[in-house]
């Protein structure tokens, strides 16, 4: 289900969360710097700030408050783009910040790679008095914005928790209520059950041949839910680790029970599921919008709960993904780019501000008590979507380390997945391979 990114929806989708936001009905990632002190810092002129679509949108929301709050700042928040965006970060950067926005918007999978790459690129955070902030956020997200050297150079904006997404009217039928499921291999006991009342219907649809792209959001979600991932936090491979594993070996047996039905190329899922062919969608808190946005006719079908935990006892929460903002260290406005960023991202009227705005799911604990995080949708038969995300993100996660060879990992994790479902491969034998190749690959060792 890789096709259907977050990148992907804004750039789709001008309403994100926004539609629930408004009530009713549900709406809506991109080593360590040592730029960007604070010493000589402009706190007044023109700051521009680098977004993209509805995320753009949500930061424009915010403006006039901040405009007046601090009097000597105007803000000019440009949609740059995506992918658009990336180039010009990494152009820029490359290029000693020139050209660079002050403000940088930028997705969990970007941000490792460009403190790895450019230290220095960045402004320290921790200069303004970053750290201050420490636990407003979703547990889990600040080890994501923090420097080797212990220093923060980004503060979160958005979080999408794992949600897990069923078919009430399907699960009825069988008799089976998934909110009693606490392991995937609960679930997975039920195939010849759920099979026999829904003729014709899997659980969820993969991408098996990878075709255009890897199709590996599922696993990586199960990888999440154990709080491991492709690189641990000392930048080690974890790609053939015992929760890889696990999470392969769970994708397998959905496959070998008949649960999995094969979305061939970009479009297969979204078809897969106009045709109400699917009975599960484990993903995160932008595709609640989503779905409803895209296959209406399924009113009231649908109903949202925790995901099931992986093993016995373990978590049931994931932080799949993330967006931040940032400052760039060769703005020579950073005071004034981060007054921006903390009155945006550290205030719960701001970050409400920007979800009616732009449908970002807020990252800021304190946003949550807005009564709007508790409206029913009736897409989801009365259930309130937002709450349950929100509680979801309170739970918080384990971080998530994309590091700067994400691409790497991605690309041979996809190819391990393709040997499972097309060559009967071993998941502990293929995923090994893959982390052998990602070392000789990243010159990174493996954990």
């Amino acid at each position: 289900m890789s096709h259907l990114s977050r990148r992907d929806l804004l750039r789709a989708s001008g309403a994100g969360l926004l539609a629930l936001a408004a009530g009713g009905s549900l709406a809506a990632c991109g080593g360590s710097g040592s730029g960007g002190g604070s010493g000589g810092d402009a706190d007044t002129g023109t700051i521009t700030v680098w977004s993209w679509a509805t995320a753009a949108a949500a930061l424009r929301a915010v403006v006039p408050a901040f405009e007046k709050d601090n009097p000597g700042i105007k803000v000019d928040v440009q949609d740059i783009g995506n992918p658009a965006i990336w180039d010009k970060i990494t152009v820029g950067l490359a290029a000693g910040g020139q050209g660079l926005g002050d403000v940088l918007h930028i997705g969990c999978d970007y941000l490792p790679g460009y403190l790895e790459k450019f230290p220095g690129g960045l402004a320290d955070l921790s200069a303004f008095g970053a750290d201050a902030h420490k636990d407003k956020f979703a547990k889990g997200l600040w080890p994501v914005v923090t420097g080797k050297d212990g220093h923060v150079y980004a503060l979160p904006w958005e979080v999408n928790p794992l949600g897990f997404f069923y078919r009430k009217d399907y699960f009825d039928k069988a008799g089976l209520d998934p909110t009693t499921f606490a392991t995937w291999d609960d679930l997975i006991a039920t195939a010849d059950r759920f099979k026999a009342a829904n003729p014709g219907i899997s659980l969820i649809g993969i991408n098996k041949a990878a075709n255009p792209d890897p199709d590996l959001d599922f696993v990586q979600n199960l990888m999440q839910l154990q709080g491991a991932f492709y690189f641990d936090l000392q930048n080690r491979i974890t790609l053939g680790s015992e929760p890889a594993v696990r999470a392969m070996t769970i994708l397998k047996h959905l496959d070998d029970a008949g649960l999995v039905a094969d979305a061939p190329g970009s479009q297969g899922w979204a078809t897969l599921m106009k045709a109400g062919k699917l009975a599960v969608a484990p993903m995160p808190a932008w595709a609640a919008h989503y779905l409803e946005a895209k296959f209406p006719d399924q009113r009231g079908e649908w109903r949202l709960a925790k995901p099931p935990a992986v093993t016995p006892g373990g978590r049931r929460t994931a932080l799949v993904n993330s967006t931040h903002l940032t400052v760039s260290a060769s703005s020579p406005r950073r005071r004034a780019a981060w007054k921006f960023v903390e009155y945006a991202l550290t205030r719960p009227a701001s970050v409400n501000a920007m979800f009616n705005g732009g449908g970002v799911f807020p990252a800021l604990l304190d946003a949550y008590s807005d009564p709007m995080y508790a409206e029913p949708s009736d897409y989801y038969g009365g259930q309130s979507p937002l709450k349950t995300f929100a509680e979801l993100a309170t739970d918080g996660g384990d971080p998530t380390n994309f590091s700067s060879d994400y691409a790497r990992a991605l690309k041979l994790a996809g190819d391990a997945q393709t040997k499972v479902f097309l060559k009967g491969g071993d998941p502990a034998t293929v995923l090994q391979d893959a982390a052998k190749q990602l070392a000789q690959q990243s010159g990174r060792t493996i954990a």
